[in-house]
């Protein structure tokens, strides 16, 4: 079977009015100044590590140089837009192709004329190899302090949503027994969801049942105002699919840290108010797109949500231990094992296609197994602009 060829275009950088064009010239030299200074900063780190011998601390800091140069050299070179140099081998994956599609492009594979999101995949590809030959740095995540960080800043809205949750609890025999007022929240759900936000549950913090039938009025409104900023809206038809059929849903996951966490909400919400027997999560194999959830960002969420509150008996750590508890159950599944190291293999899932340079429609020829796999599920949710693109 010949390889499918869309009907249009690839987006590419070449004009400078677009967003791809700003990409190019500033979100990625930016990028990779970040990845330069967590380096030097981890190199700072290992130099008074007792874990190491002098030796080995004298051998980590001279990778993480090699590193630095080579990163610097990208950098370089992306501003005068050179040739894309193809990716050395490593043991992670899609490096054949991902070069196998940059010597297609011929003259087209340098940093603005190859297409915007084989370039950008490429980027983040190119990285992980200098990480993944290398001893001391191989399972080194340059994105994980900004991760950390961002999540540790979110504290007052982690603490909101769990305690929303909590009061849905209360009042869960009558909403069960209210389909209007549970087609509202699961909207809002959606909504809080996509936005990575407690902003759009606020409202129903403190709210009572009769409080959450008159939001059916006030969500029309929020929804309308929301909208605009909307490209298309099924929330309504993932609600009637839900209804025919709540045995799996699956959650293709976007950023790590607090997005997670709403993304952990809404699946408790499923589970717990909607009938949802399983909810499985797909991460990156690799550290992407600067945010995005690896299994190691997986585990360090649920462990950093119980170290908040511990030893409490505060909401968040009641909602914390039941997460948990979903995913020791398997109510919640990591679509890999937990255990799952940055770049290593996971036979027979097709779990490295999520970090291919590829548009899924071809996930049919390069992941049969993967398609397959999401084929059982009565729902399946692509979070971030990336799944979007793809």
């Amino acid at each position: 079977m010949s390889r499918f060829v869309p009907p249009f275009p690839p987006y590419d950088p070449k004009d400078p009015k677009g967003f791809s064009f700003e990409t190019v010239v500033k979100r990625w030299p930016i990028i990779l100044t970040g990845v330069i200074n967590d380096i030097l900063s981890r190199q700072e780190a290992l130099r008074k590590d007792a874990t190491l011998s002098p030796e080995e601390q004298d051998a980590a800091v001279r990778e993480g140089v090699e590193i630095v140069r080579e990163i610097s050299r990208i950098k370089s070179e992306m501003s005068r837009d050179r040739p894309m140099p193809e990716i050395e081998q490593d043991d992670g994956p899609s490096v054949e192709e991902f070069n196998r599609q940059l010597r297609e492009l011929g003259e087209k594979a340098t940093w603005f004329k190859a297409p915007w999101l084989y370039a950008e995949c490429y980027l983040y590809r190119l990285i992980r190899s200098y990480y993944a030959k290398t001893k001391y740095w191989h399972q080194h995540d340059p994105f994980l302090e900004q991760k950390i960080q961002t999540f540790r800043s979110s504290s007052t809205a982690i603490h909101q949503l769990a305690r929303t949750l909590l009061e849905l609890d209360s009042q869960k025999e009558e909403l069960l027994g209210d389909e209007d007022a549970l087609r509202v929240l699961f909207g809002e759900m959606l909504h809080m969801c996509l936005w990575g936000n407690a902003t759009d549950l606020s409202l129903l913090t403190n709210m009572t049942h009769a409080d959450i039938q008159r939001l059916q009025t006030v969500s029309k409104k929020e929804q309308a105002e929301r909208g605009q900023y909307i490209l298309l809206d099924n929330g309504d038809l993932a609600w009637s699919q839900l209804r025919r059929s709540h045995d799996r849903v699956d959650m293709v996951l976007d950023n790590a840290g607090f997005e997670l966490y709403t993304d952990l909400i809404l699946a408790e919400f499923l589970v717990s108010l909607m009938g949802v027997k399983k909810v499985v999560f797909h991460p990156k194999p690799l550290p992407w797109f600067v945010s995005d959830v690896t299994p190691p960002d997986f585990s360090q969420t649920l462990s950093f949500l119980q170290g908040i509150d511990e030893g409490s008996s505060g909401e968040l750590n009641v909602i914390a231990s039941r997460l948990q508890e979903r995913v020791s159950s398997g109510v919640f599944e990591l679509s890999v094992p937990l255990s799952t190291k940055l770049g290593e293999p996971v036979p027979g899932s097709g779990y490295e296609f999520w970090t291919s340079p590829s548009a899924y429609f071809y996930m049919q020829d390069e992941a049969p197994e993967l398609l397959e796999n999401l084929s059982g599920s009565s729902l399946v949710i692509f979070k971030g602009d990336l799944n979007y693109r793809k």
